[in-house]
């Protein structure tokens, strides 16, 4: 492995003597490891990114061939991050002092900065964390078989429909698929619950709970600390399963704050990466829920795939897009009519689906 995210991993390489030419170390506080770091000149090419290190190390680092790439103190993230972000992290210091203050919040402001909208640095740290995010999703995610849940942020935690889509997360997690989403609230944040609840009835407490602050608007701190009181009583899970819950959300749509309710939450500046590799990852099929113009676009950036997809030559068919919602989707917001078009004559014709609710959706999923 070229890249060494951890010290653990960092101290094999030195007690076995590797070569640490082209190796890139992310975001590593170095100051336990100047002695043995200092002894080594074989560095021509590595890449230190990010992190924490002596002056005097890396002036050495730097004599010998390395590369050290720096951060800005002044950034609200660490764009050499590499590891997903936590629901705690992102949410640190909203009990105390409000979401104005979190992390989540001031990288939103950043984001958004005239003063340094145009700054090459600033840019190119943004563009860094993206990768750096996106790397970290693929390494937690591995070879699982994922299915992306769509929908709406609009939709209340009072609204039956939000239970129905906490009882498709649930659905689909029970039976050994990871539940992605856009990282929101509504629909997303429904998904990623009804993945998290170990049992029915856990998710039957859980919603209820959660109705005594049915929506983010218009005060997100007590939406989100409910939200992460709801989430320590239903507990970890347990030790050595993988992920069952992923959030993929951005900060382009500030005015969305992140659930809480995921094993990890990749949150990206682009949106535009942050779309595509969403649905890139869903290898297990698409549902999506009633929702306005930003599903509208996950829909068929979703069916672009199907359109010019071809069966994979393994025998593993495509990727199945299922619509909930025939009259959303065929009256209100006429989707389907546009996808039947699309559909005629090629491959995706089979894959792409209208049903009623989310009962048949899960059923059209896991049944193959």
């Amino acid at each position: 492995m070229r890249e060494i995210e951890t010290l653990a991993a960092l101290d094999a390489a030195l007690d076995a003597g590797t070569s640490l030419r082209g190796l890139r170390l992310q975001d590593l506080d170095l100051t336990g490891r100047v002695d043995r770091l200092l002894a080594r000149d074989d560095v021509e090419g590595l890449v230190v990114l990010g992190g924490r290190l002596p002056d005097g190390l890396e002036h050495h680092l730097r004599e010998h061939g390395a590369l050290v790439f720096p951060t800005d103190p002044r950034a609200p993230v660490d764009p050499y991050r590499a590891t997903l972000y936590s629901p705690d992290e992102l949410y640190d210091g909203l009990r105390e002092t409000g979401y104005e203050s979190t992390p989540d919040a001031r990288a939103y402001r950043w984001s958004r900065d005239a003063a340094v909208g145009h700054d090459v640095f600033v840019t190119l740290l943004r563009a860094v964390h993206d990768d750096s995010v996106g790397d970290a999703l693929t390494d937690l995610l591995g070879d699982a078989p994922v299915v992306g849940v769509m929908g709406g942020h609009a939709l209340v935690r009072t609204d039956p429909v939000f239970a129905r889509a906490a009882a498709l997360g649930h659905a689909l997690a029970r039976t050994g698929l990871v539940v992605a989403t856009g990282g929101g609230p509504g629909a997303m944040e429904a998904a990623n619950l009804g993945a998290l609840a170990p049992t029915p009835d856990a998710l039957a407490d859980a919603l209820e709970a959660l109705h005594a602050v049915p929506s983010f608007r218009p005060d997100v701190r007590a939406w989100a600390t409910l939200a992460l009181d709801v989430r320590e009583r239903l507990g970890a899970p347990p030790v050595g399963d993988g992920p069952r819950s992923i959030g993929i959300p951005t900060w382009f749509y500030g005015h969305e704050p992140p659930n809480v309710f995921c094993d990890g939450i990749a949150k990206f500046f682009s949106n535009a990466i942050r779309e595509d590799g969403l649905l890139a990852r869903c290898t297990a099929g698409v549902v999506v829920l009633e929702g306005a113009a930003g599903t509208v676009q996950e829909v068929f950036q979703a069916a672009t795939r199907l359109y010019y997809g071809v069966e994979p030559t393994d025998g593993t068919p495509l990727p199945r897009l299922v619509l909930v919602g025939r009259t959303h989707w065929s009256e209100t917001v006429p989707v389907w009519p546009a996808l039947q078009a699309l559909a005629a004559g090629r491959p995706m014709a089979g894959r792409v689906h209208l049903v009623d609710d989310v009962t048949e959706a899960a059923a059209v999923l896991t049944d193959g």
